[in-house]
Parts: structure tokens; sequence; C-alpha cells
């Protein structure tokens, strides 16, 4: 009896170990917040809020965390994104300095301040004028150039760079099918050219072959000369 018992507790135990172990499960399952309709709409309202500025030039040893830096000074900076410049210009850059250093280097940029007042104002007060005037600053002597964007949203952003990666995606596609085919027509010349070598090699062999069979025959050929039948006089016939 007593051995049914411990037994009966054991199980009691195991069955009380599993529901703590699945009540940990729930405990650690992630919550999937749902918004409200309100709260959508209020997010859509502070979305029309935002302003863009558009920044024509990025002068060189600035990104994206000290751009946004030198900004959050003016205004909250919700978004920023800057457009790196292309791999043949910076092959080309880097070969005319003769180093490697420099680094990333941006061409443009667009940021995104809370409020489009405040962008609005921010481009016309800080266009064409000094980014710093400490003389010891890399930045000395390099301007702002920017420009507010009217009614223009960040998923405007958003499709036009992704509208330039399916352009350039395609553009590479392009070009490797070019290159395929290039190859292959190039390939097929030279498998060409290469049975074109073989047969003039079986033609020569052939050539070769043939005049040597040629002189083998006329060393081996045996000269005959016509003879003369001699002539029977009619009185041995008789």
């Amino acid at each position: 009896m007593k051995n049914m018992e411990e037994g009966n507790k054991d199980l009691i135990e195991d069955r009380n170990g599993d529901h703590v172990s699945s009540n940990s499960d729930r405990k650690k399952r992630k919550k999937v917040h749902t918004l409200s309709l309100e709260d959508t709409e209020d997010f859509n309202e502070k979305l029309r809020k935002r302003g863009v500025i558009y920044i024509s030039r990025i002068p060189p040893r600035m990104g994206p965390t000290k751009l946004k830096s030198i900004l959050m000074d003016f205004g909250e900076v919700t978004r920023i994104y800057l457009e790196e410049e292309d791999k043949s210009a910076r092959k080309r850059r880097r070969k005319a300095s003769g180093s490697n250093s420099g680094g990333k280097r941006y061409k443009e940029g667009w940021i995104e301040f809370v409020d489009k007042k405040l962008a609005k104002r921010l481009a016309a007060s800080l266009n064409n004028t000094p980014i710093t005037n400490h003389k010891r600053s890399v930045h000395f002597g390099d301007l702002w150039s920017m420009k507010y964007l009217s009614r223009f949203q960040w998923a405007h952003l958003t499709e036009k760079v992704a509208y330039e990666r399916r352009v350039r995606e395609q553009r590479l596609r392009i070009e490797m099918m070019h290159a395929r085919k290039e190859n292959q027509a190039y390939s097929s010349l030279v498998e060409a050219g290469k049975t074109m070598d073989r047969i003039q090699e079986r033609r020569s062999k052939k050539r070769k072959n043939n005049e040597g069979a040629k002189e083998s025959k006329n060393s081996q050929v045996k000269r005959r000369f016509k003879q003369n039948k001699p002539v029977e006089d009619k009185k041995d016939r008789s």
C-alpha cells in the first residue's frame, strides 16, 4: 500500500510539473497588440503632420548619425535616409586620390521632421548657409543645400527606393543575360575553330598518306617494253 501511495504522489508531482511548464510556455508567448481604429487614425494624423527636407549634397565625412545629431538641435527628427555613392564613383575617387582612405560617402539625403511647419522654416533659414563656423571642423566652408518638399510623404521615398532597386536588379539581369550570350557565342566559335582544325589535320594526314602511297607505287612499278613478234618464213612452215 505504501508503494502505491508513493507512486500516486510521484504521478501527481509529474502532472503538477507539466502544468507549471505549460504555464511558463504560455507566459513566454508574445502577446499580439492590436491597434484600435482611433489609434490608427491618430497615427495617420501624426504622419500627415510630418515634413520632409531634401538635401542635395552631403559633405564628406558626414554620415546619418552625425547629420541627425546636428539637425536635432533645431527640431525632432523622426527618420533619415542617405543615398550612398555608386561603387564605380568610389573606385574612381580612390584611384584619383591614390589611397583607400575616405570610407563611405553619400550623394543626397532626406530628413523627416515631426512638424512640417518647422521643416519648412528650417529649410528656408539654413539653405546656402555654412554648416559650422568653427575653423577646426572638417565641415568648415561647407554650405547647406536643402529644400522643403511640400506634399511629400515618406512613403513616396520608400516607393522611389524600391523602384530604383527593381530597375537596378533588372539592369543587372539584362547585363548577365548579355554576358551569358557572349560567352556562349565565344564558346561556340572556339568549338567551331577546334573542329575546323581537326578537319584540316585529317585532310593533311590523308594528303600525306596519298602522296606516300603514290611514291611507293611508283617505286614498285616494273617497266614493260613492247616487243615485236618474230617473223616466220613460209619455208619453215612448209
